[in-house]
């Protein structure tokens, strides 16, 4: 059972920064693509970061978030730079086996709870 907890949401000004955390109980080294989704208040959820050897962004996020990870601790981050009511969402921890897909959620076969992130203006 692979279990993803994400934590490191909260609310901050429009400029403002925020690092979230996704603690994975899976050996994150062997083979798994990571990543993080988002969902807006009436909007599908989209793919914002993916990582498997490096990392790749959505074009709305590049040059402002940095995903990363660290295989000590089976844990991925997301460093937030430059948030603005755009950002707003809940954001979700993902994994799936073996390579980065795509940005569609449904290849991605673990998901952590979520964690909200509220940027106001």
């Amino acid at each position: 059972q692979v279990q993803l907890v994400e934590s490191g949401g909260g609310s901050v000004q429009a400029g403002g920064s925020l690092r979230l955390s996704c603690a994975a109980s899976i050996d994150i080294r062997s083979g798994y693509c990571m990543g993080w989704f988002r969902q807006a208040p009436g909007k599908e959820r989209e793919g914002v970061a993916l990582i498997y050897r490096s990392g790749a962004y959505v074009d709305s996020v590049k040059g402002r978030f940095t995903v990363s990870r660290d295989n000590a601790k089976n844990t991925l981050y997301l460093q937030m730079n430059t948030l603005g009511p755009e950002d707003t969402a809940i954001y979700y921890c993902a994994a799936r086996a073996g390579l980065c897909g795509g940005w569609s959620p449904g290849q991605y076969n673990y998901w952590g709870q979520g964690t909200q992130v509220t940027v106001s203006s």
